[in-house]
């Protein structure tokens, strides 16, 4: 499953599901799809998430992965990295006040 975040402020952002589902929890939201956050919801979920990133970047943001699996690790895409783009969109609709939503 794919899940696509929206905001008339960015460029949409697709994203894994479980990725994705990961990410808007350390927003502070439930995980449920489709949903959205109101424009001014959008800078406390971005602070949450921004400190998340923070309390963890290396982080692997694989539900498959090991702990004992060295290659796995190596390979795997920090929490850094996945939830960059998520970053950037909510800047731009925190900055312009516009709403996020999100679907499949």
């Amino acid at each position: 499953m794919l899940i696509t975040f929206k905001t008339p402020a960015h460029a949409d952002i697709t994203m894994f599901g479980d990725v994705a589902k990961a990410l808007i929890r350390m927003m502070g939201h439930s995980g449920s799809v489709p949903s959205a956050l109101l424009a001014e919801d959008v800078p406390a979920a971005l602070a949450r998430l921004k400190a998340a990133v923070e309390a963890n970047p290396e982080a692997p943001l694989n539900p498959e992965h090991d702990d004992k699996d060295d290659e796995a690790h190596a390979q795997s895409v920090s929490l850094r990295h996945r939830a960059l783009p998520l970053i950037e969109l909510l800047e731009a609709a925190a900055r312009d006040e516009k709403n996020v939503m999100w679907d499949t």
